[in-house]
């Protein structure tokens, strides 16, 4: 697909990404209306008070966390798969999804017995402290290994350090804290008031503006490292953006929505089968605004409309994602290509 062509394709996915905004908060256990939605958007009077308490204390920031959460996920998966030329590479593959559940694992498999807002901030807290942790580890490791393939195994390797510490708190802990633990390994969108967006919105930014600085370096790398070297490209330099960007992506979404499976791995991979191309400058863009917008997919299918019941969103975007991604694979049937 040609440049502009598919700039003009991504621009066909801000609508359909605002319009699937205002269903995500039209719909759910009390149903409001389209007109509704638009007079308590737009500021106009409505009669229905509890209509707008609903919209703007739960709703409003349900659907800003997923857009921005899917935007994050999707960015960081492009940005790792690029960076280890590896298709099945994703945002939690520096360990700092598992750095993240140690830190929760601390706090709730310890017993410490916070409740309420209490509860969910120190998750919140302890899961940055953990991801944070990771990171500086793994960021330490970058600068000194010369080659991104050993730095992938040490990021392996780390979570699967972090994981086993874990399983043996796990072990030794109570029914009731491990079900604790388990509820908050199903990922939610639905958590965040609009003190924490604060925090978590400027966050994505900074952490999307760092990784989109590199989109050239990306361009080079897909040419193989000793390619991009001999174009007088830094790679130590560019590695240590790539995971510090990727770190702060999946460590602020992890902190706040708990980790949330299969975005970060398909969606890059959707966005080069429908645009057709590996040029990161248009990439970019797509992978953000596809990311924003199944997660939404998700999210909606996850709150069961007219229903009060409410699924894990972990279970929904592997569920009715990986078909998806499947059936897009088959059709493409050579992904490997997209690596160099």
């Amino acid at each position: 697909m040609k440049k502009n062509s598919s700039y003009k394709a991504i621009a066909l996915l801000i609508p359909l990404l605002l319009a699937l905004m205002i269903l995500s908060i039209s719909l759910g256990s009390v149903t409001i209306s389209f007109m509704d939605v638009l007079k308590i958007l737009t500021g106009t009077e409505t009669q229905n008070t509890a209509h707008y308490n609903i919209l703007y204390s739960y709703r409003l920031p349900k659907t800003l966390t997923s857009i921005f959460a899917g935007a994050a996920l999707g960015f960081a998966g492009l940005q790792m798969q690029t960076l280890f030329r590896n298709p099945l590479a994703g945002p939690f593959v520096l360990g700092i999804s598992s750095g993240a559940s140690l830190g929760v694992a601390l706090l709730v498999l310890l017993g410490v017995g916070v409740n309420g807002a209490l509860a969910y901030w120190g998750m919140a807290i302890s899961s940055t402290i953990g991801s944070l942790a990771v990171l500086l580890m793994v960021v330490l490791v970058s600068i000194r290994l010369k080659d991104s393939m050993s730095l992938l195994l040490v990021g392996l390797m780390f979570g699967a350090f972090t994981s086993a510490i874990v399983s043996v708190m796990q072990y030794f802990s109570t029914a009731e804290d491990i079900q604790n633990f388990l509820f908050w390994t199903f990922g939610a969108t639905g958590n965040l008031s609009w003190a924490e967006l604060q925090i978590f919105i400027p966050t994505i930014i900074i952490g999307i503006s760092l990784g989109y600085w590199q989109a050239k370096p990306l361009n080079a790398l897909l040419m193989g490292e000793n390619y991009a070297q001999s174009m007088g490209l830094r790679i130590k330099n560019v590695r240590l953006f790539l995971v510090i960007s990727t770190s702060i992506l999946a460590g602020i979404v992890t902190a706040f929505c708990g980790p949330i499976a299969f975005l970060g791995l398909a969606v890059p991979h959707i966005s080069r089968i429908l645009f057709k191309t590996s040029n990161h400058f248009v990439l970019i863009p797509a992978t953000l605004l596809l990311g924003a917008c199944l997660l939404i997919i998700c999210d909606i299918i996850a709150q069961v409309p007219f229903s009060d019941l409410i699924l894990p969103i972990n279970a929904v975007t592997s569920l009715f994602g990986a078909p998806v991604v499947i059936w897009l694979i088959l059709r493409r049937k050579n992904i490997s290509k997209n690596f160099g």
